[in-house]
């Protein structure tokens, strides 16, 4: 998932909590009797050994790290047990990762308060904790030993996972000390090693630990889970939304073969069969007749045209709406003396197009509550089955898988598919394991999208070209309505990315401003969340005034970022330039900059046109994202980041027509093909800083720095996504 959890909010670990909890509480009326401690337990079952709950360590000397987030794809399994094998100074090729169980009072996420994976947060808040967990283990070993062998703890040393007394030259594994070191108390403030002494911590020995079981398809996921006497699952949804059921024949449905029942659902009508097939069969046998009189039939177009003219002034608002202030500075009642520059932007829905669509398999009744499937927010998961079932959050018993990507979409507060799931399975009964399933044209269709949005901007610009006047208005859905952490003012993860802006701190006066429509279309974070179309805005907009006052782009951000005093924002330009060298003959470049989830990025994009179309050759990035724990993984992330970003910028685009979503898979929903890929080099700036977000910050940088490298080509401005047509 991708709420967006800043570095800062981290430190406190109290409001997303407080948000949860308490909307928890009001929300959740089904929850008789339960309290704070109850939603906060979940499931608590402290079975963990002498050395915590992060680390479990064997006779052998293999030492296992417990891994509080779930792994989709991003690597933060091989990042956190290195957090943890640092520390410890454990032998990096007995260091395993497993699972952690759902447990919200053990494994919370320190940025949310509650067990989940999102925001690019997974290292940045486990990093203390883990390396405390790491330390602590490490003095139980050394004290043992000195105890054990006469002698000072501080003339013992760690590597490796052995033990060693120098001068004595006697020395130990972790499994020869281990319960010995079991015994002993945990310090209570471990000493922890000074950054500087790191051996395995940025480094290339930081490798993944889940690359060969998905190498050779050992790797549990949930589809591949199979269970004695389970059906499978599929459900018929509606075409456009807001619409529900008004009838149904199962009759033709119930003739396929494997076919076991078929019944209603809030959601839609459940097919339920054998196997797979037979579910899909009888699902397209099924005949549905849907009440569409309270659903809405937007169509792209016409949602676009609305949009553009409220930022413009005109046409009636739509009713409960007003536009909010997200940042302002300055006399914006004044009219400014200079240059104009306006522009406006358009950017669609988009899907999150996980390559593994949803699936889940629950066991209700019979004693049983469980879930087995890849969880992004377990603790939420439990409270939407626990009102369900009529029971307590903790009595929730949910097995957590990897999954196939999320990009946002596994992390909605409904828990969508997983509660159908759960409504399947307990009409079902007596505990019998249901396994669901979406196909991909089910999630294009009737999941969740990153909502359509439109920007209009009016800059007046001084002598020299710098703005001295910024009015920036914002229309989209707000993605944090109807869920368990409402906003009562602006929603800002419509507005991140613009709001705090080095352009805007660099500007005398700004006004900006965010309009937020209701809309029945389901919108969610998605990777990137709102910096995915505010990065382009403001990156694209700097190139357009600084090549409208003859000045180079980059010479234009500098000296903006000067005046904002953005320093990292200067370091990754001046870095990213640096490797990137002279531009490869026959080739245009762009740039562009952008700091999200506390990570700066700036990207040089190196492009062309062949036959109309933008071709992306090379792509240097310089990073800023604190410590680098692990360089290949943060690599890795750029990457697919990039070629994420790069995706939507050129291809991405969920239209709607009469209500309908128009694309149902990857023939219609285009995305980039490997051949289509850039060559990308990841150059990470050197931190002593803690570690931050590196899962999304990849992704809104390449678009604008493709557009402006075809601005710098052509002279032409990019003032809609995706930049191909059709």
């Amino acid at each position: 998932m991708n709420a967006p959890v800043k570095p800062e909010e981290m430190k406190t670990g109290s409001t997303r909590r407080e948000l949860v909890v308490g909307a928890t509480l009001v929300g959740g009326a089904l929850l008789v009797g339960c309290g704070p401690g109850d939603i906060l337990a979940m499931g608590a079952k402290a079975d963990f050994g002498a050395f915590g709950p992060f680390i479990k360590i064997a006779a052998d000397g293999a030492v296992t790290v417990i891994s509080k987030h779930i792994e989709f794809g991003q690597g933060n399994h091989a990042g956190l047990a290195a957090i943890v094998a640092e520390e410890l100074d454990a032998d990096w090729s007995k260091v395993k990762v497993e699972q952690a169980a759902a447990n919200a009072k053990i494994y919370a996420n320190v940025g949310m308060g509650v067990q989940g994976t999102g925001g690019s947060t997974a290292i940045a808040n486990s990093w203390m904790q883990l390396r405390n967990a790491g330390a602590s283990a490490r003095a139980m070993f050394v004290d043992a030993a000195a105890a054990k062998w006469g002698v000072p703890a501080a003339e013992i040393s760690v590597k490796d996972g052995v033990v060693s007394h120098a001068k004595s030259g006697k020395t130990a594994g972790f499994g020869d000390l281990l319960a010995d070191a079991a015994k002993v108390k945990p310090p209570e403030t471990p000493t922890l090693k000074d950054p500087k002494a790191f051996t395995l911590i940025g480094t290339d020995r930081v490798r993944r630990k889940d690359s060969q079981a998905k190498s050779d398809g050992t790797a549990r996921f949930t589809q591949d889970v199979q269970l004695p006497n389970m059906l499978t699952a599929m459900v018929a949804h509606a075409p456009r939304f807001g619409a529900t059921v008004a009838s149904f024949d199962a009759t033709e449905a119930k003739k396929v073969a494997g076919v076991v029942d078929v019944f209603q659902i809030p959601t839609g009508v459940a097919v339920v069969a054998q196997n797979t097939w037979a579910a899909k069969a009888g699902r397209e046998a099924l005949k549905v007749t849907w009440d569409e009189t309270k659903c809405q039939k937007h169509s792209s177009d016409k949602l676009t045209a609305n949009y553009t003219e409220w930022a413009a002034g005109k046409g009636a608002l739509p009713e409960k709406t007003a536009w909010q202030v997200f940042e302002t500075q300055g006399d914006a009642a004044k009219p400014a003396d200079g240059q104009i520059f306006e522009a406006a932007y358009d950017f669609p829905f988009l899907a999150h197009a996980t390559m593994e669509p949803m699936n889940c398999v629950a066991e209700i009744g019979g004693g049983k509550n469980k879930l087995t499937f890849g969880s992004q927010i377990p603790t939420v998961d439990q409270l939407n089955t626990a009102k369900i079932v009529m029971t307590l959050p903790g009595k929730v018993e949910i097995e957590t898988l990897f999954a196939g990507g999320s990009f946002g979409r596994r992390g909605n507060f409904q828990s969508d598919y997983a509660v159908e799931c759960v409504h399947i399975a307990k009409k079902v009964g007596g505990g019998r394991p249901v396994k669901l399933i979406w196909t991909r044209e089910d999630d294009m269709t009737a999941g969740y999208f990153r909502p359509l949005t439109h920007h209009r901007l009016k800059v007046v610009t001084d002598k020299d070209g710098y703005p001295v006047s910024w009015t920036h208005r914002v229309v989209t859905q707000s993605l944090m309505k109807g869920s368990p952490m409402p906003t009562k003012g602006v929603d800002e993860t419509t507005v991140e990315g613009t709001k705090g802006s080095p352009y805007l701190k660099a500007t005398p006066v700004v006004d900006a401003q965010v309009l937020m429509p209701d809309l029945d279309v389901p919108v969610l974070w998605w990777r990137s969340v709102g910096a995915t179309h505010t990065a382009f805005v403001m990156e694209h907009t700097i190139d357009q005034l600084a090549r409208k006052a003859g000045k180079d782009p980059v010479d234009y951000r500098m000296a903006m970022y000067e005046k904002a005093g953005a320093k990292r924002h200067i370091a990754v330009l001046k870095l990213a330039l640096e490797k990137a060298g002279p531009v490869t003959p026959g080739w245009s470049r762009g740039v562009a900059v952008h700091e999200s989830f506390g990570t700066a990025v700036a990207q040089v994009a190196e492009v062309k046109l062949v036959d109309g179309v933008p071709k992306v050759g090379r792509v240097v990035a310089a990073v800023d994202c604190g410590v680098a724990i692990s360089p290949n993984q943060i690599a890795a992330q750029m990457e697919g980041g990039i070629c994420y970003g790069l995706s939507a910028g050129l291809f991405g685009q969920v239209s709607l027509k009469d209500g309908a979503v128009e694309q149902t898979n990857f023939d219609t929903y285009r995305v980039l093909r490997n051949s289509e890929a850039p060559h990308v080099e990841t150059h990470i700036l050197p931190s002593g800083n803690a570690p931050s977000g590196v899962g999304e910050p990849g992704v809104p940088v390449i678009a604008p720095a493709v557009a402006n490298a075809i601005l710098a080509l052509n002279g032409q401005a990019t003032n809609s996504l995706p930049m191909v047509k059709g």
